[in-house]
């Protein structure tokens, strides 16, 4: 019989000593050290359940959320409104408790949801084989890397700056496994150059990597950019926010090999930063290096319409050596939740919703150029979120509106030390026009105050 026992000091020295780490407190040395908590809390032992939780409930409510005060931060997460028929049913039991569908003769609604959301992911972006979800956009994006590896047998990446931090970071940590190069092509004016990136690929690369929007807001010509990635051969992988593609142009009909992106915005909420879910569709020719699974529509001996896996390639069911992903439960119930919520939503929700994000974006974008003190980062076309330079310290303005309820933004040196100056401002369908002039509001009394700027008039803006 296996005795399982806690670990003994020692053991907890050794195994950190294998990682290269010194202590347990090392392990969580990137969580800011102001949001860590020193001390143990302040409980005493043996209370009943009730005292504790509403101790729990008391310092949870010391945490602002997105309902709780107006929230303009978007940078790949978005504050979307979620329907309630959405949790209706992926709630359900028959969607919420099953795993892996490896019996389809006792999965068919599983593997019927999952073959809904393919098709509805692969008529988005304009490709004709989606898989059936990854686990998040990021992930997403650094699999596509090696999909591009089997498909070139080249090891060289061009990435454009454009593309979302993290998912550059994916895509560097992955490359390191890989033996795979990653080169990055700069932004000019918030989009990426056709001349940068003509440079920048070579007979070496495998794949060249875009964004549209990308992450300042900008969309992409991503037609123009398709014949310089693809010009000697590489692949080209192009992230969308699937929430843009009802005025956009899709991807597929724009050259793209690979396109893929972060789920969240359909139907899923800022819990946390999650869980979300990742999508991804390729080529009819890239078919068998998919990662992750495919769902299926065949007939069975009677000739009723059923659903399969049709394929599966990761390491658990063919050679580890020839699995394209180790991907097991994937994101199912929040790929669920995304056709629920383009279901509601329509194909024609969809081009309205669209519409309407880049109506209320237009007006915030000219609300706020008319600000002393603020300026447009770019020029470039947005639909739902763009850049603006403040001539004030970025953090003190934040704070100040923070201060007033408002989220006013995403700080770009975070990721972009080279816009010290530079806040990301996001519009969902939640944020109407009296939110906008909220919005303006505080921006301009927060950079008034942080700066000692005037006032000028604003622009004439049609209502």
């Amino acid at each position: 019989m296996t005795r399982y026992t806690s670990a003994t000091e020692a053991d907890r020295r050794e195994m950190l000593a294998r990682i290269g780490a010194s202590s347990v407190k090392e392990l969580f040395a990137a969580i800011p050290s102001d949001l860590r908590l020193d001390a143990g809390l302040e409980l005493a032992a043996g209370r009943p359940e009730s005292e504790v939780h509403d101790l729990l409930a008391s310092l949870a409510q010391r945490n602002s959320d997105a309902e709780s005060e107006l929230c303009f931060i978007g940078a790949g997460m978005y504050d979307h409104y979620v329907p309630a028929l959405v949790d209706a049913i992926t709630q359900r039991s028959e969607f919420l408790t099953p795993y892996t569908p490896y019996q389809p003769e006792v999965s068919q609604g599983h593997l019927q949801a999952l073959f809904e959301f393919q098709t509805a992911i692969s008529e988005l972006t304009g490709l004709p084989v989606s898989n059936a979800s990854l686990y998040e956009g990021p992930s997403s994006l650094a699999s596509a890397g090696y999909l591009a590896i089997g498909a070139t047998g080249r090891r060289r990446f061009v990435a454009s700056r454009g593309v979302h931090p993290h998912s550059r970071e994916a895509l560097a940590t992955y490359s390191e496994g890989y033996g795979a190069e990653v080169v990055e092509v700069p932004l000019r004016d918030g989009l990426t150059e056709t001349s940068d990136l003509a440079k920048a690929v070579d007979e070496d690369t495998a794949a060249v990597f875009l964004q549209s929007p990308n992450f300042l807001g900008a969309v992409e010509d991503v037609a123009a950019l398709a014949a310089e990635a693809k010009r000697t051969g590489a692949l080209l992988v192009v992230s969308v926010d699937p929430i843009t593609l009802g005025v956009l142009s899709p991807p597929g009909e724009c050259g793209a090999d690979i396109a893929l992106g972060e789920g969240q915005p359909l139907g899923g909420r800022l819990d946390y930063g999650g869980p979300s879910f990742g999508f991804f569709c390729v080529t009819e020719e890239h078919i068998r290096r998919i990662p992750g699974r495919l769902a299926a529509e065949t007939v069975d001996a009677d000739g009723r319409r059923g659903f399969v896996l049709a394929l599966q390639t990761r390491e658990q069911h063919i050679r580890r050596e020839r699995a394209t992903h180790n991907i097991c439960t994937s994101q199912a119930l929040n790929a669920l939740g995304g056709i629920v919520y383009l279901s509601w939503l329509g194909k024609r929700g969809l081009v309205e919703l669209g519409e309407l994000l880049a109506q209320r974006t237009a007006y915030a974008r000219r609300r706020l150029e008319g600000v002393e003190g603020i300026e447009l980062l770019h020029e470039a076309p947005v639909v739902r979120e763009f850049a603006i330079r403040l001539d004030a310290p970025v953090a003190e303005v934040l704070d100040r509106c923070a201060a007033e309820g408002v989220a006013a933004g995403y700080p770009l040196a975070r990721e972009y030390p080279e816009h010290p100056d530079g806040v990301l401002v996001a519009i969902t369908e939640r944020r109407g026009r009296e939110h906008i002039d909220r919005l303006v509001d505080a921006l301009e009394r927060a950079v008034a105050d942080s700066k000692g700027a005037g006032r000028r008039s604003p622009q004439a803006v049609p209502s």
